[in-house]
């Protein structure tokens, strides 16, 4: 039976109506999302938070850069609240920048939080915004910073298994973790990549107190430069010039620039070199040095680098001859007396990894264990 012209004109009149009102939502979401997104992009007014630890991994697992620009201001009730107002059970640690505590944030963000006293001063929130932008797997994220109650406070990206010296040497906890020869060299690899990364920002960043307690390591191990530029936020840009250098240990100072009053990247490089050193022999450069020697620390470690004991007996079998033989040359390439004879950042880099891809073909061909260590006096016998 046909229907009436009415319903059917009734019927069709509400199909339209539908149709058009689904249309309607969709230019109404779609204007939301436009608006949205130039209200994110203007930098103004927003009152979003920046993404959180969480959101940057996602990131990374999609190999895209983080949607992050500057750094977020905290208030000191939030810092407060995200350590339980400073307790001593969150002070995970002490560095140059002060007590460092761990903390959780409300959106669920471990973080590290270093705090000091000091002043506001608008160059450190400049510092800081400029330094939070730098981002690299293996540099430790500035997420933000705070200025208030007579403190100056930055927040960091949390890394739970602390630093590398945590792990290499005594420090009055013990490691479960044994790092084998193919480990370190993959920490070093993170290292030099991150240096490399600060070193190849314009202007260059001078790390400028590069050492194996600011080498973090991840959950998964992956070693993060940690501190770049805390020289700048201690001082004050105006103040950081090329005449100081704030190693807390001579040991890895560069003895070049203490003579020229300069530091470049070069210095980085002869820090680096140190570093190098620490993990092969598994304690700390500073203790090596007889007190009354008036030698740099390269000259004394080149010197009386002869003997087998030298290498960390806790790696055992766990490396090649080869591969110790290629890394101790690296070390001392990169503690040159001159600095002009140092490699770069990026060469460094580029041979660890080289370094590593050869230790793990012997090792898989031969298997773990079975070379045999060189003497440290034949080492340098070419």
């Amino acid at each position: 039976m046909a229907l009436p012209t009415a319903a059917v004109a009734g019927i069709a009149a509400g199909a339209a109506t539908l149709l058009v009102a689904a249309v309607l939502v969709v230019v109404w979401c779609v204007a939301r999302r436009l608006r949205a997104r130039r209200h994110r992009s203007s930098g103004t007014g927003s009152s979003e938070a920046p993404p959180t630890l969480a959101e940057w991994g996602r990131c990374v697992r999609t190999s895209s850069a983080p949607e992050f620009h500057g750094a977020r201001q905290f208030s000191l009730e939030e810092l407060a609240h995200a350590t339980k107002n400073f307790a001593e059970a969150n002070l995970v640690g002490t560095g140059s920048f002060g007590l460092v505590y761990k903390g959780l944030l409300l959106d669920g963000t471990v973080v590290a939080i270093k705090r000091r006293a000091g002043a506001p001063r608008q160059d450190f929130a400049d510092e800081v915004r400029r330094l939070s932008e730098i981002w690299h797997r293996n540099v430790v994220t500035l997420i933000g910073y705070c200025q208030e109650g007579g403190l100056q406070m930055l927040v960091f990206e949390y890394l739970p298994n602390g630093s590398v010296c945590g792990h290499l040497y005594d420090t009055g906890k013990e490691s479960m973790t044994r790092l084998e020869f193919k480990q370190r060299l993959s920490i070093a690899i993170g290292a030099a990549k991150g240096l490399n990364h600060l070193h190849s920002i314009a202007p260059p960043l001078i790390h400028r107190d590069f050492k194996t307690s600011n080498v973090l390591v991840d959950e998964n191990f992956i070693a993060k430069v940690s501190d770049a530029g805390i020289d700048r936020l201690l001082r004050g840009s105006e103040d950081a010039g090329p005449l100081q250098q704030s190693n807390s240990s001579s040991a890895y100072q560069d003895p070049e620039a203490h003579s020229l009053a300069q530091l470049s990247e070069s210095s980085d490089v002869y820090s680096f070199g140190v570093f190098l050193l620490e993990l092969i022999i598994g304690r700390e450069a500073a203790g090596l040095v007889c007190p009354e020697s008036k030698e740099s620390f390269a000259h004394w470690m080149e010197a009386h680098f002869t003997l087998n004991e030298q290498i960390d007996p806790r790696l055992g079998g766990s490396f090649t001859s080869e591969g110790m033989t290629e890394l101790v040359s690296l070390a001392f390439q990169c503690l040159s007396p001159s600095a002009r004879r140092r490699p770069k950042m990026r060469l460094v880099a580029a041979e660890l990894d080289r370094i590593l891809e050869k230790e793990m073909t012997l090792t898989t061909v031969m298997g773990d264990g079975t070379a045999i260590v060189t003497l440290g006096s034949q080492l340098f016998t070419s």
